[in-house]
């Protein structure tokens, strides 16, 4: 092409402020915000708050992945063990440390502050999410100001935002949205070094603040969730390498100085592991987790290839259209700098994931920055394709018009009303989706995005907010903490049959034991303030082992609810002793 669409801005003159015309709504926000980097950085931050904390306090423990971080947390607090990860008595081999001690520091600052009973508040185990998810946000800021001016920036953070997929993680305890922060910290760095390098700037003396940034970040990245970080920097490096045919420019990471760092971080709790429980820790989390993904369907979470390129259009709605409606011209400009280094960081990750047999909608989540600003550089120029534009646009009304009757359904089916608190918010997102859609042309492309950040924006209030905590039933593990914190004995012990989801052993402690329907009866009968949660496929075993025992029981409560883990309902009655025949 003949004027680069990418323009590397890093270093370059701050673009004059645009003047503010009241008549041209929420685009008049963007303009606000680049009059200066502490001002987009504090509207970032309180997007990101309104995007994230809807509800981020009331969703329940979510089986199984959520459950289970929190969990191993969980025993680390009691114990005091910050090397071992444990859910009960097995080991948690699949991850590396990095995310339980962010949850745990959370968690024990709140216990210090004098928050009651905080090892069982979901939420605090949510806070490395939340804070993850924001400083990607302001990452992708950082990032995408080495190729768009600060206006674009901002845009392609708001993009980022507002995604459903980044929206999700960011509530749940896990290891995605943190690592998520990693990988742009470390891809910003390296664009910067790269950039550098493709305008000729003086190698002799490059600065120590990218490769510093470059190398932390990989090493969170590595405590995150081991390798999978270095796998986008080689295969962005090796890109890069083959399309430039040089790779000098690695010279400026500092790699000698980067790799004793990274070795300083990493490795004292590598060893501390390996000193614990030799090379199982190994074996389980690079043979048995990630490699195990390359040729099998692991825990039924296989798909065929393109699967990600169909998910795509949901889970990074709103931003999806524009991603449609950018394509071609991102193609006409690959060659360019800046396209290049963005398009090898997306590409060749994302092929890889696209083979690789377990796919799960977050595995693509780091490349989503990328997409993010290629979309925000077409959005500056004015080149989105026309021919996207009916289709594409209508995306904006459709998502929330599709969710809004999966919602009415859901919510009907499980808790026998339509939650109508929810439908003030969901009638406000459709009307922001109408307007992003009905308004969008070439230059007005910008205010139809930020339509679409509202959509979103009242979709998830309505949807995490007030719909889904609202659905009990798919809860049952929290109804029965209730009834066993209500009991009047103290201490009380459980054994479960039946259902053995990881809430459970969050919500009711982890000494709970898991077990079958007989042993369930055989646990009631060795004392006093014991029960047993029994799911009614495993009541018979329990009442033919209380009736061989001797063993006479009531029940003190029973638990409707559904189990989305495994696709069934279940009714899970609550147990106690009245001693023996």
């Amino acid at each position: 092409m003949a004027e680069n669409i990418y323009q590397s801005r890093f270093g370059a003159p701050r673009e004059p402020n645009n003047r503010v015309n009241p008549g041209r709504g929420l685009v008049t926000v963007v303009n606000f915000v680049t009059v200066s980097d502490l001002r987009a950085v504090l509207f970032l931050a309180v997007c990101g708050l309104l995007m994230f904390l809807p509800g981020f306090f009331n969703i329940p423990p979510i089986d199984r992945d959520e459950a289970r971080f929190a969990q191993a947390t969980k025993q680390m607090v009691e114990t005091g063990d910050f090397v071992d990860i444990r859910f009960q008595d097995e080991v948690r081999y699949k991850k590396p440390v990095g995310i339980y001690w962010l949850q745990a520091a959370a968690v024990e600052t709140a216990s210090s502050l004098g928050l009651p009973r905080a090892q069982v508040r979901i939420w605090l185990y949510r806070v490395p999410s939340l804070i993850g998810a924001i400083g990607a946000v302001l990452l992708t800021y950082w990032t995408a100001l080495a190729f768009v001016t600060r206006r674009g920036a901002v845009l392609a953070s708001l993009l980022l935002c507002s995604s459903v997929l980044l929206g999700v993680e960011a509530r749940l305890a896990k290891t995605d949205a943190m690592l998520l922060l990693t990988v742009v910290a470390a891809m910003g760095a390296l664009a910067r070094v790269y950039l550098s390098w493709q305008r000729g700037e003086d190698p002799v003396h490059p600065p120590w603040a990218w490769p510093a940034i470059f190398w932390t970040a990989i090493a969170g990245g590595v405590l995150l969730k081991g390798p999978l970080i270095l796998m986008f920097v080689v295969l962005t490096v090796g890109t890069l390498a083959i399309m430039d045919r040089s790779a000098n420019w690695l010279w400026r990471l500092r790699p000698l100085w980067g790799v004793l760092w990274l070795l300083v971080l990493v490795l004292p709790w590598f060893i501390a592991i390996f000193w614990r429980a030799g090379d199982t820790f190994f074996s389980d989390s690079v043979g048995g987790d990630m490699l195990s993904k390359l040729a099998n369907a692991q825990e039924s979470h296989g798909a065929p290839p393109l699967t990600y390129f169909v998910l795509f259009w949901v889970t990074f709605w709103p931003g999806a259209p524009l991603a449609g409606m950018a394509a071609p011209a991102i193609w006409r400009a690959r060659r360019e700098p800046g396209v290049q280094f963005l398009l090898a960081w997306l590409i060749p990750s994302w092929i890889v994931f696209e083979l690789v047999i377990t796919k799960l909608p977050h595995y693509v989540l780091p490349l989503y920055p990328a997409i993010a600003i290629l979309i925000a550089g077409a959005l500056e120029r004015r080149i989105l394709s026309r021919s996207w534009v009916i289709r594409g646009a209508a995306w904006w009304f459709a998502i929330p018009a599709i969710t809004s009757v999966i919602a009415v359904i859901a919510a009907i089916n499980f808790t026998h009303q339509p939650v109508f608190l929810a439908w003030p918010f969901v009638a406000v997102s459709l009307i922001f989706g109408l307007f992003a859609w009905w308004l969008y042309d070439d230059y007005r492309a910008e205010r139809s995005l930020l339509n679409a950040v509202a959509s979103s924006l009242f979709l998830g209030m309505a949807f995490y907010g007030v719909i889904v905590p609202a659905l009990t039933p798919l809860f049952p593990s929290v109804e029965i903490a209730r009834v066993l914190r209500n009991v009047v004995c103290v201490r009380p012990k459980a054994a479960a049959a039946g259902y053995h989801e990881p809430s459970l052993v969050f919500m009711t402690g982890t000494s709970t034991l898991l077990t079958d329907g007989s042993r369930a009866a055989d646990f009631l009968l060795q004392g006093s303030c014991r029960f047993a949660l029994v799911e009614s496929r495993s009541e018979r075993a329990f009442a033919q082992r209380a009736e061989a025992i001797g063993l006479r029981y009531d029940v003190a409560a029973r638990v409707e609810g559904y189990n989305y883990s495994q696709g069934k309902q279940v009714s899970i009655a609550v147990f106690r002793s009245e001693g023996t025949r």
